[in-house]
């Protein structure tokens, strides 16, 4: 009976961010979620005082090294915000978008965008640096076009974490195969098999959708004169996020790479537009650019549409995604501490029959970690511990189990508002997690092929070759 209030605080959370979505809408993230983030880690210190007899420095421990873990995020998380600014400013983005509004015709946009995010994901291994650089323009090619928001997130995130899960440069790839034991190309050539078919299934309902929608273009003249009336626009300017490539693509480590593509940026953008760098700062071009990377920026074009596609939030937009990392790791620390997730996942390990109950059991215990942990990290870590034994007992080969938790973990991990690819996405691109949701059928569609694959009969039990 002790084991089912362990139940508790996940409930709590759930009704808590439930009311929250419920009476803030899109603005939950402002601070109510947070709020019921750490009420909820207060229910489960309740509750592991109560069955367990936890001491509190335990918990502050666990606290502290969960906040700890995710720093290297916060500070990527931070860099990326410069990045929007600088990117934005420079004309970077503005000439992405202008070229790419004649290039992707509307009818075709929603499938393009996917395989550009998927092609650029591979080759660079992952899907937040593929969001924030190609996935902002196409934001903004999208939204040129008259496209809605979650249409457009929903197909640059699909191919983003296609890409990112198939590529041997992705950490969470390496991940995946290095905790179950598999190699990596083992891993990556058996993940085909359901993430293929998914992400073929996701092109064909975004070609579909986008050869019935009657989006409209009669403004892309306009669009395009007033953008180029803003903004010096150039060919040249693409040399930042062609270097910026070169330096992923040779494996730099990721804040590297992130802090050169916005000091590049900044340097185009007090050189190449210093009009926007005065309008920003009249005073001073240090302090203008200064603004760009760390402050919000509003440059006026005369026309709305484009005044909201191009202001910025910079450094200083990405605190309350920080603040929410912070109180979801809090939430994460407490529920591993008291031992609360521990005895929720032995619950799941009960009903483990045959293997389509195991896959289905790994898939939503890898989604539940998301939910919980906040972290796909920790939910791939965590998933592939609690069912590596069992996958090896009950003569399963490995790369079915670190498939799983790709197909679990990995992809679901965007579609929860808390979690931390949930808030940097939807940062990044401007929408809400819950608007682009429906949207990424790939990352839906994900778990449901894999546990179909595995109830097809096609998968038993045998000894690792």
């Amino acid at each position: 009976m002790k084991k089912y209030l362990s139940l508790i605080p996940f409930i709590a959370l759930i009704a808590l961010i439930a009311v929250c979505v419920s009476a803030f809408g899109t603005d939950a993230l402002d601070g109510a979620t947070q709020v019921s983030l750490l009420l909820a880690s207060a229910v489960c210190v309740f509750v592991g005082f109560l069955m367990k007899r936890v001491e509190w420095e335990s918990l502050e421990r666990e606290m502290t090294d969960k906040i700890a873990s995710c720093m290297p995020s916060i500070i990527i998380l931070l860099l990326i915000g410069a990045i929007g600014g600088t990117w934005m400013i420079s004309g970077i983005v503005p000439t992405m978008i202008y070229y790419g509004v004649q290039v992707l015709r509307p009818e075709w946009f929603l499938v393009s965008s996917s395989l550009f995010c998927a092609l650029v994901s591979v080759m660079v291994g992952s899907s937040w640096t593929t969001v924030a650089t190609i996935g902002v323009a196409l934001m903004g090619i999208g939204r040129a076009h008259g496209f809605d928001d979650g249409w457009v997130a929903g197909s640059i995130i699909t191919g983003a974490y296609f890409g990112d899960k198939l590529s041997p440069l992705s950490d969470t790839t390496v991940l995946a195969s290095s905790v179950s034991g598999t190699p990596l190309f083992t891993h990556i050539r058996y993940m085909m098999k359901t993430t293929i078919p998914t992400f073929c299934i996701s092109l064909v309902i975004f070609t579909v959708a986008g050869l019935m929608m009657d989006v409209a273009d009669s403004s892309e003249m306009s669009f395009l004169s007033q953008l180029q009336e803003t903004f010096l626009i150039s060919p040249w300017l693409l040399l930042v996020p062609v270097l910026t490539g070169v330096m992923i693509a040779r494996r730099w480590p990721a804040m590297v790479v992130l802090f050169l593509a916005a000091l590049m940026a900044a340097i185009v953008a007090v050189v190449w537009q210093p009009a926007l760098i005065s309008q920003i700062a009249e005073d001073s071009w240090y302090k203008g650019i200064m603004k760009v990377i760390y402050g919000s920026t509003r440059v006026q074009t005369g026309t709305p549409t484009l005044d909201e596609l191009i202001q910025t939030r910079g450094m200083a937009g990405m605190m309350p995604t920080v603040w929410l990392i912070i109180c979801a790791q809090v939430f994460g620390g407490v529920v591993t501490a008291t031992g609360v997730l521990r005895d929720v996942m032995e619950m799941v390990l009960r009903v483990v029959r045959g293997t389509a109950s195991l896959v289905a059991s790994t898939a939503l215990t890898g989604i539940f970690c998301n939910i919980a942990l906040a972290d796909q990290f920790l939910s791939i870590i965590l998933t592939s511990s609690m069912f590596k034994d069992v996958y090896r007992d009950r003569g399963y080969e490995l790369r079915l189990l670190s498939r799983t938790c790709e197909d679990g973990a990995t992809v679901t991990s965007v579609l929860v508002p808390w979690n931390t690819c949930g808030l940097v996405q939807s940062t990044v691109l401007g929408v809400a997690t819950l608007t682009y949701l429906p949207y990424c059928f790939f990352n839906l569609l994900s778990p449901i092929t894999s546990i179909v694959v595995a109830a097809s009969g096609r998968i038993r039990p045998t000894k690792d070759e």
